[in-house]
């Protein structure tokens, strides 16, 4: 019996070919997409999942009241690991100290590479459950290091690196104890390519200040691991005030802005990263969300085809089903004949869009910036993919098979069964909830694209036409920076240089203990407070709104500040120069000019309040360079790292061009962006494969009657607007739905970025002229078709 049903479901797709290959070519398009949605989703839930203690993996988090507003912090003081240990030791297995995963150059003789790694107290190794593979995972000894393989690799190739010593910012020697497995790349992680010990952190030049002032400085992570004991809430709320009442008495900032601690699970890092007013808000779990349902609807889109085309046949399966019936088939064997059929469908779509997956994953990865393997080797993955086979063949072929089924064979012999006009009422049903679902995703993929485009024709405050940055990773070149300077002037390429402290794309460092004419007592401020040389402003050419700007040769300069709108506006001061600042611990400054405010941080955020100052013995970490805009740019870039070199010639300086770096900061909404509008178009494409059959099997339906009109003499014209008109008024019902549902989850969207667009009427008028344009093209072709045939053809057999 199961073969005498797929031999008859093979018969009729063959039979069928046109109706057979929309609804393959559809389900394998739709089936596509969920695979790779699957993958992308899987990939991400994924993220750190690597660790064999994740579930009791934290990073204690900070919950501070800053400029009115409460702002969670990942970074913490030096002493509050010993307070941790001391107050609540019981409570955890390991707490780790941690600087941040940065570049740092690693040299073994003539050999030099950049990597990223951290300094990290002993306990990481158990922490992740490191595996070495080589020597051992101790860092107790300041003069160690353990490398990863591939680090390993890079420098010494296939020797033996163990008890080697290599050197670490040209300054720490270290000697290689251990080599360990490469981290899961999917993980926070990933980038770890060595560890140095913490204890060689406080031996740093760089970072002797913060060590000197440990309550001072939230330069730091501190890492735990829970108990086996302990649950991870109620550890939490232990913690709370921990910080406040170590800092009672203090005279520190921390104790204005209040200070909350909070432990944020290794599992929620990745997926549930972003806080608001110190409640965790979710983050990038919201695209999961949003990708899965994408997905989910693609598939149903491409079901309703299968449906669609399938009842519109009904009446050409009308007499078959009768036949059967009338010699002795039960319902329920004719229910398994139609599935058999959509099965087969199914299957065939199925391994066709494993097909598409596999030619479209490397375009795919690159748009999603993710290293996506279809899983061949897992048995769990063709079981999912079966099981969803059968489910989308359940999904598909379920209203046919119920509905074909249930016709009474005397009416369909007798010739008296009639489809009527009720039957096509769920087709029109259908096709409005395809192209209501797929307007929303092109409404949702133009205001995406709205918001990335707003953001970037936001005024940045300065020029990044043909500004450079390279970061000093020693202070080498920075104890010989004027005739560094001197070089680059004369070089004849640059015009200006000047130095800060961060790059101008990305520049904060938090300070609070401020006090000017008229502030609120109850304010708990923290400004971005920047060290730059005076040539600054000249060298990225900010606009100064009033006063003045840095002036080498008035020496009152090196006790005065530049400031952006956004402090004056937070300060309350209408006219802020020579106003009167004090810094606690740094003197008195006066306001020397105000500045327009600069985007020097999130495009879609608001502008930090920022003081600008000049360095009081501080080496800065950045040299900003302006190129000569009649100079070859690949030549200037030549020239200058060549002077950078004459100063450090065993150093790589990486040259970062301002306006790419800039443009970085709009990649995450570019690419979701991007990806929602791939979906939106295979979303377009599947109903509007969906359309062709459905105008193909109308055309067919109506042909007598339309050799008729053709006889009586209409025209070509209205016999198309005859047989396009009902496809165009399901459109025009689909956008009057889509159009509120879209609207209420672009404006939820929108929501999450202070700095935003508008939802637009153009918008929906782009989004309906597109969809009643798309609607005609497609059923034009079968229109026009039908109506340009010969009307002898079609009445000939009456």
């Amino acid at each position: 019996m199961i073969k005498n049903y797929l031999k008859i479901a093979w018969r009729n797709l063959v039979k069928n070919k046109a109706s057979s290959l929309i609804n393959i070519g559809g389900l394998a398009v739709g089936m596509a997409v969920a695979i790779l949605i699957g993958l992308w989703i899987w990939d991400e839930l994924s993220y750190d999942t690597g660790f064999e203690n994740r579930d009791r993996i934290a990073v204690v988090m900070d919950n501070q009241l800053i400029n009115n507003e409460i702002q969670t912090w990942g970074s913490s003081a030096l002493p509050l690991a010993t307070e941790l240990q001391s107050n609540y030791g019981n409570s955890f297995k390991h707490i780790v100290r941690a600087s941040y995963t940065d570049d740092h150059i690693l040299t073994y003789g003539e050999k030099k590479v950049v990597k990223r790694g951290n300094y990290m107290e002993p306990g990481i190794t158990d922490m992740l459950a490191i595996k070495m593979v080589k020597g051992s995972s101790g860092l107790n000894d300041p003069a160690s290091v353990i490398l990863s393989q591939s680090t390993a690799k890079a420098i010494f190739g296939d020797a033996d690196p163990i008890n080697k010593v290599i050197v670490i910012d040209k300054k720490l020697n270290a000697k290689v104890t251990g080599v360990y497995e490469n981290l899961p790349e999917n993980s926070s992680f990933g980038d770890l390519t060595f560890i140095a010990p913490w204890q060689m952190l406080a031996i740093s030049e760089h970072y002797a200040t913060r060590f000197n002032n440990p309550w001072g400085y939230s330069w730091f992570q501190t890492f735990v691991q829970l108990a086996d004991n302990a649950d991870m809430a109620q550890v939490s709320a232990k913690i709370k005030y921990l910080k406040l009442n170590a800092l009672k008495g203090a005279h520190s900032s921390d104790v204005r802005f209040g200070s909350n601690l909070l432990l944020h699970p290794m599992n929620k890092w990745y997926l549930y990263g972003e806080f608001k007013n110190g409640v965790n808000i979710g983050g990038r779990i919201q695209y999961v969300w949003l990708f899965g349902i994408i997905g989910v609807f693609v598939l149903l889109l491409a079901c309703i085809n299968f449906m669609n085309l399938s009842t519109a046949r009904s009446e050409k399966r009308a007499k078959e089903v009768g036949i059967r019936k009338a010699i002795g088939s039960f319902r329920g064997q004719l229910i398994a004949q139609f599935y058999s059929e959509s099965l087969l469908i199914a299957f065939i779509a199925f391994f066709l869009s494993l097909a598409l997956v596999w030619l479209c994953l490397p375009g795919f990865n690159q748009l999603a910036d993710k290293k996506i393997r279809i899983l061949w080797d897992s048995p769990a993955f063709w079981a999912l993919g079966i099981s969803f086979s059968l489910f989308t063949a359940l999904i598909a072929g379920s209203y046919p098979a119920l509905y074909l089924s249930s016709f009474q064979p005397i009416k369909v012999l007798k010739g008296t069964f009639r489809v009527g006009r009720l039957a096509a009422l769920p087709r029109k049903v259908l096709v409005v909830i395809q192209f209501a679902v797929s307007v929303v995703l092109i409404i949702g993929t133009i205001v995406v694209f709205q918001q990335v485009q707003f953001a970037k024709n936001r005024p940045v405050g300065y020029s990044r036409n043909n500004l450079l940055n390279i970061a000093l990773q020693t202070d080498d070149v920075n104890k010989q920076y004027q005739s560094l300077k001197n070089d680059l002037l004369s070089s004849g390429v640059v015009s200006d240089v000047a130095e800060s402290q961060g790059q101008v794309t990305d520049m904060y460092i938090g300070a609070g203990g401020f006090n000017w004419p008229g502030r609120n007592p109850g304010v708990q401020e923290q400004f971005s407070v920047i060290a730059v040389t005076p040539d600054f402003g000249k060298t990225i050419d900010w606009k100064i709104k009033d006063g003045r700007d840095f002036n080498p040769a008035f020496v009152s300069d090196s006790s005065g500040f530049v400031i952006n709108e956004a402090a004056a506006k937070f300060m309350g001061l209408k006219h802020p120069i020579d106003e009167t600042v004090e810094w606690n611990g740094n003197g008195k400054f006066k306001i020397i000019g105000v500045v327009k405010d600069m985007v020097s941080q999130s495009v879609y955020g608001a502008i930090t309040p920022t003081l600008f100052y000049l360095p009081r013995g501080q080496y800065l970490s950045n040299v900003n360079i302006k190129v000569n805009p009649l100079v070859n740019m690949h030549d200037a870039v030549s020239k200058i790292t060549a002077i950078f070199k004459k100063y450090d010639p065993s150093a790589s300086f990486s040259v970062q061009f301002i306006d790419e770096e800039y443009a970085k900061k709009f990649i995450a909404e570019e690419r979701i962006g991007a990806l929602a509008s791939c979906f939106a178009g295979l979303a377009i494409f599947i109903s509007c494969l969906g359309l062709f059959g459905m105008a193909s099997f109308m055309a067919e339906q109506r042909i007598k009657e339309i050799g008729v009109r053709k006889v009586l003499g209409a025209t070509v014209f209205n016999l198309w607007q005859l047989l396009s008109k009902d496809f165009v008024l399901l459109v025009i019902i689909s956008l009057l739905i889509a159009s509120p549902v879209s609207w209420y989850f672009m404006h939820q969207w929108l929501q999450g970025y202070q700095y935003r667009t508008e939802i637009t009427w153009w918008i929906y008028a782009i989004a309906a002229i597109g969809a009643l344009a798309i609607t005609l093209l497609t059923v034009s072709y079968q229109s026009i078709k039908a109506a340009l045939a010969n009307p002898v053809k079609s009445l000939r057999s009456e």
